[in-house]
């Protein structure tokens, strides 16, 4: 019998905001000067202090001390004495709205993930129309971050024959989306075919690791990334108890061997499991930014997960501990890590749960630098053959953010934005700020 999909969730339904017309594109100054940062250029763990970086259109073209770069006539200039500079981030599994949402909706998700320093989202789940999307946020149309997409998903509801993957991987691949999201409901002779045709023709796939293929045959198949860490609890065990370090790390070491990536969505799956209490979700603050709506039904989503047998919630508390082991001993091992959190979820608001997310990636052991390292050079790398950035230094895109204190030593740190910078558009906290407020307002004053 066929197996169909478990948990094929799609973007959660947000309320439509009211209409408007898409932000007219601006123009990125000619140049604008960062005088007198520290800078953490991320290529490795060092800070650079009293620096200057000079962007020019959108790449970095000069990065040096102070006293020995000349900022050119007519730059703009931003005193960046006691601040620090790091690239900016990337949501490796987010979601933006399709296309033929309402333009507010657009415009206000893709805008969270900047406001927050996400300069780089791997949207996970296409949609029709998207690649206009994608061409009218990379080129600047929208306050947006670079956007790099996954088409459609394979399923056990979008393939029923191991031809009918074969002909939907070259389709993708001939639409020009950027990689193949796996969802679960594949068959073993589906899931191969895909993956024998997507190495045929050059296209990347990632995301779950369907039941009836198993996390080693995915690893073996040659899938490039592994998203929410629940094929590695599946092939582990991860509800029954504490798995043991020597089962982690032979895991971790086949991942590395393979040269696949993981990107771990550990907030997000902790609420899924139902391991937070309501009340502490419902106090985010972040959750003024969407619709009362979508909060209303977040809260009634969760409630119900709270009620169901205590032995569920007791393996939910197992599992997200065995998570954190789990990420440490990937990261122990050098495989590699992306950062991610597949918001918009229930909870997850686009930006703000990567803040959440970097606390609890610090908890399971990583350093500031390591997780910092997952959403900038490790992200680099993995997009090298589509552009360069993930560190700050000349030829590189211009995403930077710029901070008020140092992220090396408190993670937290990274909240503290004093602006933005996207594909050389700066964005002060100032002009950051009055738009979240504005959204605000929105939201509340929208009944909906």
């Amino acid at each position: 019998m066929r197996q169909h999909p478990r948990t094929i969730r799609p973007l959660i339904a947000l309320a439509a905001f009211a209409c408007a017309a898409p932000m007219a594109a601006q123009e990125a100054s000619a140049t604008i000067a960062f005088v007198g940062a520290t800078v953490l250029p991320m290529d490795r763990e060092r800070a650079l202090e009293n620096h200057t970086v000079i962007v020019r259109a959108d790449r970095i073209v000069e990065v040096g001390p102070t006293s020995s770069v000349r900022v050119p006539a007519g730059a703009q200039r931003i005193d960046a004495a006691g601040k620090f500079i790091i690239p900016g981030l990337a949501e490796m599994h987010g979601h933006v709205p399709p296309p033929n949402a309402p333009a507010q909706l657009l415009e206000d998700v893709l805008f969270l993930y900047v406001a927050n320093g996400i300069t780089t989202v791997r949207g996970m789940l296409g949609a029709p129309n998207q690649l206009t999307l994608r061409t009218r946020t990379n080129r600047g149309e929208l306050v947006a971050p670079t956007l790099y997409l996954a088409g459609p998903s394979f399923n056990g509801n979008s393939v029923n024959a191991p031809e009918q993957a074969v002909e939907m991987v070259r389709e993708q691949k001939a639409a020009g989306w950027d990689l193949l999201k796996v969802h679960p409901g594949l068959t073993m002779a589906e899931y191969d075919a895909m993956a024998r045709t997507a190495k045929e023709v050059g296209i990347r796939f990632g995301g779950h690791v369907p039941a009836d293929v198993g996390l080693l045959h995915a690893i073996e198949m040659g899938q490039e990334t592994f998203d929410h860490l629940d094929g590695y609890m599946e092939y582990l065990h991860g509800d029954r108890g504490p798995i043991p370090d020597d089962s982690l790390r032979s895991v971790a070491r086949r991942t590395k061997a393979a040269g696949a990536w993981v990107v771990p969505t550990m907030v997000l799956w902790e609420t899924l499991m139902g391991v937070p209490d309501l009340e502490e979700l419902t106090a985010f603050p972040e959750l003024r930014y969407m619709p009362r709506n979508t909060v209303a039904q977040w809260t009634n989503a969760h409630r119900n997960r709270l009620a169901s047998p205590q032995v569920v919630l007791v393996a939910g508390r197992a599992t997200a501990e065995n998570r954190k082991r789990l990420l440490e001993m990937l990261q122990d091992e050098g495989v590699g890590i992306l950062m991610g959190t597949d918001a918009p979820q229930q909870f997850s608001v686009p930006g703000y749960s990567l803040h959440r997310e970097m606390k609890l990636m610090v908890e399971a052991g990583m350093t500031p630098h390591e997780v910092l390292t997952s959403g900038t050079i490790n992200v680099g790398r993995y997009f090298a053959n589509a552009d360069k950035f993930g560190t700050i230094a000349p030829g590189q895109r211009a995403d930077l953010i710029l901070l008020d204190a140092n992220p090396l030593a408190d993670i937290g740190n990274v909240a503290k934005r004093a602006g933005v910078m996207v594909r050389g558009r700066w964005l002060s906290s100032e002009e950051i700020d009055k738009r979240l407020e504005e959204m605000a307002g929105r939201n509340a004053g929208s009944g909906s």
